[in-house]
């Protein structure tokens, strides 16, 4: 036998050593436990995701003690507490179980529950009943902090509200306005002329649903006034869906402006709570009234409006007793103009500190979003942040202080960190220090915060912050998912950076196979959302049990951070602008293709998946690179964006008037003869969102092509197509089926 060289036996003990590596490393992952079942996969997913910590935290006498929800084994019933930092005193504040429904013997319920200012009362809000997204008919209950006692006060209201002062509560119900004494206890109605389809102080479901708010109305600071939308709906397209229960099934009617249709029309009044005058406020014609702001001067309102194509934005201050009106500043933008962010969870990109003359705003103007500093004139007194990074969350305006709060991405796109900074810009300082995506609730006066925080190789962890002293407390360090993944499988998510083919670097991650071997092939799946300012990819831990599930049958799974993302600034994000799809489905194209050059990813065995605007994009990723992937899976797609909402189709494609070639390129049904993949269609009856006419469309598109796709109908399903936890299941499961038939 011919002896080894020196290099020789190096290479040959190398390759034993690796082999053995390898076969210890996978016998290891074969000694964890293994999911049985989609099923099991995804009931564990709270195991791997952890607690977050107290929950329902609300900041309360000025950000000096925070009340949260927890959960008495002894008692097992749920209790309201409130933590104070200082003391470290941590008082009972309720116990539904030492309640009643009043006059009655049945333990108290609640869903929700907001504080007084003064912190002295509670207002439950229960016996809910869900409407739209974020709206619901409810029984509200007020709570004596002092007194421990608990009444009735309003039955069957869509929203209410305490007054500043503690005095009165203010609600809406059948669409009408009212405020409740709390010592006279006299109800009083404020307004009286709502109709079928017309109402004071809340909003239609398009308003509702693309401008982030539910509550049509707002208390003065003074509690003299309340502030309304009059919203009238009845010369809207009316949208009809039905789950086809029972012998004949009923139709459920709901006012829903498509592109181009008959918008609602929305006035602001503004109440005087005590006389009941009414004044109508001047605003422009047409268009939109997105937001409006409670100035620190008593008589002056700040009114938002957008115009229909939504890239012309006008601030106006309104005298309320006169309803005048006076422009403070306007906007244009070639793209679109945000009043709001849903993905990071921002209601409001305007600020109006009290006690003073002065507003902030959060634009993109010079290409990133950032905050500017106005005076009550109009005048720009100074741009507070700058710099190529986006200001995510504004958590505080500290006027006392002069000082911002808020989440950037200056660290990198893929995380979120706290930050704060004089109103002037000068003395910034980075409140958080741990790698990853920083969740923030802190109190108005800027001292104390909690920190909820994870990365890729860190589970959720959660701290008691002071903002100038550190870090006080660890509140959960989720030692149980350390020790969870220790006995399962788990893959962990891995972060990745490429470049495309046209020179954009993008982000992604990756989950590889829980027995990963690189001398091995691996189907692909590529599971997306996409949608304008969305962001799929970030520092923080993987949690998702379906992940885990496809990683155990040997999938790898990634997602990326596409142009239309946010967190990544304007040019990025609004490239997509009246062409949705195109760079979307191209850079999910190219992230496939540059997996593919993987010697361990199958390029022939490679799916999309996705749901609403990523059901959307797998529809049009299919049809538009038919050669790509094999199969795809699409949930609650919109197919023609023609079929879509007024606003926020409008918001990204334009007026369909000046952009119909766009509309036609953007919807999957125009291509829908080039499909090559197999296609797994999902979708519900009454998906009052992303109407199923949207799927039946694409179905007749690909018949008439003689092209077969598979389908599946939960009827009562809604947006979310499962209606309950077997229908969640069995999606999960038709879903994974189809991957292993199609790719394995």
């Amino acid at each position: 036998m011919k002896k080894l060289s020196t290099l020789g036996f190096r290479i040959f003990a190398l390759t034993i050593f690796i082999a053995g590596f390898a076969f210890s490393h996978q016998a290891y992952a074969q000694q964890k436990k293994q999911y049985s079942s989609v099923k099991e996969a995804l009931s564990k997913s709270s195991q791997l995701s952890g607690s977050n910590g107290p929950r329902n935290v609300t900041w309360i006498d000025n950000g000096n003690r925070y009340s949260y929800m927890q959960y008495n084994k002894e008692t097992e019933s749920m209790e309201i507490r409130a933590y104070d930092p200082a003391t470290e005193e941590d008082e009972l504040i309720f116990n539904n179980t030492n309640h009643t429904f009043p006059s009655t013997d049945s333990t108290f319920e609640y869903s929700s529950f907001q504080w007084s200012k003064d912190s002295e009362y509670l207002v439950f809000k229960s016996n809910f009943r869900p409407v739209y997204r974020r709206s619901g008919i409810s029984d509200y209950y007020l709570y004596s902090v002092n007194k421990g006692t608990l009444k009735l006060l309003v039955e069957d209201a869509r929203t209410a509200e305490l007054s500043p002062n503690g005095e009165k509560i203010g609600y809406e119900r059948n669409g009408d306005l009212f405020v409740y004494d709390l010592e006279s206890e006299k109800e009083k109605q404020l307004t009286n002329s709502a109709k079928e389809n017309f109402y004071n102080g809340r909003f239609g479901w398009v308003y509702e649903e693309e401008f982030g708010l539910a509550q049509g109305w707002e208390w003065s600071p003074d509690s003299k006034h309340i502030a309304y939308w009059q919203t009238d709906e009845r010369d809207v397209n009316i949208f009809q869906m039905t789950d086809y229960s029972g012998q004949h099934p009923e139709y459920q009617e709901i006012p829903y402006p498509k592109v181009g249709d008959k918008n609602p029309k929305v006035k602001i009044g503004v109440i005087n709570i005590e006389s009941t005058n009414k004044q109508w406020m001047d605003i422009p014609e047409g268009g939109y009234i997105p937001r409006l702001y409670w100035t620190s001067k008593s008589n002056k309102l700040a009114i938002v409006h957008l115009n229909r194509a939504q890239n012309h934005l006008k601030l106006h201050f309104n005298d309320i007793n006169t309803g005048t009106s006076r422009l403070v500043m306007e906007e244009k933008s070639d793209a679109w103009i945000d009043v709001f962010d849903f993905f990071a969870g921002i209601n409001h990109l305007f600020f109006f500190p009290k006690d003073s003359e002065e507003f902030f705003w959060i634009s993109d103007r010079d290409g990133y979003s950032h905050i500017y500093r106005y005076g009550y004139d109009g005048q720009l007194k100074n741009q507070v942040t700058d710099g190529n990074w986006e200001v995510t969350y504004v958590h505080t305006v500290d006027y006392r202080n002069n000082r911002i709060y808020y989440n950037s991405t200056e660290t990198s796109p893929l995380e979120r960190h706290l930050y704060s900074i004089n109103f002037n810009g000068d003395n910034k300082m980075k409140h958080t220090t741990a790698q990853g995506t920083h969740d923030i609730s802190m109190g108005s006066n800027g001292k104390y915060f909690i920190n909820r925080y994870s990365n890729t190789t860190t589970p959720t962890q959660v701290e008691l912050w002071n903002t100038m002293n550190g870090k006080m407390k660890v509140l959960e360090n989720n030692s149980s998912v350390n020790d969870f993944i220790q006995s399962h499988i788990y893959s962990p998510r891995e972060l990745f950076s490429f470049t495309t083919s046209d020179g954009q670097q993008l982000d992604g991650y990756m989950i590889k196979p829980v027995d990963f071997d690189p001398d091995s092939t691996y189907p692909l799946l590529l599971n997306i959302y996409g949608g304008p300012g969305a962001q799929g990819v970030y520092n923080s831990w993987e949690s998702n049990g379906w992940n885990q599930y496809l990683a155990q049958k040997g999938f790898v799974v990634v997602n990326v951070n596409n142009r239309g993302s946010g967190g990544y600034g304007s040019e990025f994000e609004k490239i997509v602008y009246k062409q949705l799809g195109k760079w979307e489905a191209n850079d999910f194209t190219e992230t496939v293709k540059y997996m593919a050059q993987k010697d361990w990813v199958d390029g022939d065995r490679m799916a999309i998946r996705g749901h609403s605007y990523g059901g959307y994009m797998t529809t049009y990723t299919l049809t538009t690179h038919p050669d790509v992937f094999a199969a795809g899976i699409a949930t609650a797609p919109v197919t023609d964006w023609r079929f879509y909402d007024s606003i926020y189709t409008e918001r990204y494609m334009g007026l369909l008037k000046n952009n119909k070639s766009g509309y036609k390129q953007s919807a999957s049904i125009t291509h829908a003869k080039n499909l090559k993949a197999n296609l797994l269609l999902s979708h519900s009856t009454v998906d009052e969102n992303v109407h199923i006419q949207n799927t039946m469309q694409l179905m007749t598109a690909f018949t008439g092509n003689g092209i077969g796709v598979d389908l599946r109908i939960y009827p009562p399903g809604a947006h979310g197509v499962a209606f309950n936890t077997a229908s969640y299941y069995l999606l999960y499961e038709t879903y994974t089926n189809y991957l292993i038939e199609h790719l394995k």
